[in-house]
C-alpha cells in the first residue's frame, strides 16, 4: 500500500495535553501535513490536519454518533477506508506522518486494519481539569464531560493493554513532563535541538488535577490505572 514508512498515532482525549504532544514531537522532526497552528482555545493550535478530522466526524456521524456522542459501535464504510488510504497515499513520500485527533480513539479499529504501520503515544489528564476546560470551551455539564472521559480513556488503556506504547500524563509538574517528553522523542528515533524553544507554555495549561469535587469511584478507578502504566 502507498503510505509513509512510519505513522506516528497520538491518541488521547480532548483537552488532555494532546496538541502540547504533537506540537512538540512535529518540533522533533514529525510531518503533519497541513494542520492547524491557532484558534481561541488553543494559542499554539491543536495540530490536527482537517482531512484527518473531517474523515473521523464522518465515520461517527455514518454510525450514529459524534465527538461528543460516541456510538456504542463504529463501523466504516468502503468509502471511509478508501478516504483514509487516499490520506496515507499523498503522504507516501514522507519517512514519518504522525497525525492527532481525539475522534482517533471512538474510529482506531477502522484505522488498525488499514495498515499494520501505526505507532501509539498516547496522553491523558485528571478528568477534573479535562471537565473544566470542556465547560468553557463547549458549555459541557460536569457529568457529561467526566463519562466522555471515561469513554475516551477506557480505550486508551485497553489499547495499551493489547500491546504496550508510551503514554505520558500532563498532570506531571513542567519539568518532569518535558523530561519524560524527551525520553518519549528519543524512544521514537527523533532528536529535537537543544536551543530550540519547548512547545510546551504553562501559561496555557488553565486547570489543575486539584480542581473540582471527588470522582465517580469508576473514573478515579481509570485514572490510577492510567497513571500506574504512564511513563
Amino acid at each position: 500500500m502507498d503510505s509513509p514508512e512510519r505513522i506516528i498515532c497520538i491518541l488521547g482525549m480532548h483537552r488532555s495535553g494532546t496538541s502540547c504532544l504533537t506540537g512538540s514531537l512535529q518540533e522533533a522532526g514529525v510531518n503533519l501535513g497541513e494542520c492547524h497552528t491557532w484558534n481561541p482555545f488553543n494559542l499554539k493550535g491543536n495540530r490536527e490536519n482537517q482531512e484527518f478530522v473531517d474523515l473521523h466526524d464522518d465515520i461517527l456521524a455514518s454510525n450514529g454518533g459524534a465527538w461528543d456522542r460516541p456510538p456504542a459501535r463504529v463501523s466504516w464504510l468502503p468509502e471511509h477506508e478508501l478516504r483514509a488510504r487516499q490520506i496515507l497515499a499523498h503522504y507516501r513520500e514522507s519517512s514519518l506522518l504522525g497525525f492527532k485527533d481525539p475522534r482517533t480513539l471512538l474510529v482506531l479499529e477502522g484505522w488498525k486494519a488499514i495498515t499494520d504501520k501505526l505507532e501509539f503515544v498516547g496522553i491523558f489528564r485528571h478528568p477534573n481539569a479535562v471537565a473544566g476546560s470542556l465547560e468553557r470551551r463547549s458549555q459541557m455539564a460536569r457529568k457529561d464531560a467526566l463519562s466522555l472521559w471515561h469513554c475516551y480513556n477506557a480505550i486508551l488503556y485497553a489499547e495499551y493493554r493489547r500491546r504496550p506504547f508510551p503514554i505520558l500524563c500532563f498532570d506531571d509538574p513542567e519539568e518532569l513532563f518535558q523530561a519524560k517528553l524527551d525520553g518519549v522523542i528519543a524512544q521514537l528515533g527523533l532528536v529535537r535541538s537543544a536551543d530550540e524553544q519547548r512547545f510546551y507554555d504553562s501559561e496555557l495549561k488553565l486547570y489543575d488535577d486539584s480542581a473540582g469535587p471527588r470522582l465517580p469511584w469508576k473514573i478515579g478507578r481509570l485514572y490510577r490505572r492510567l497513571r500506574d502504566v504512564s511513563l
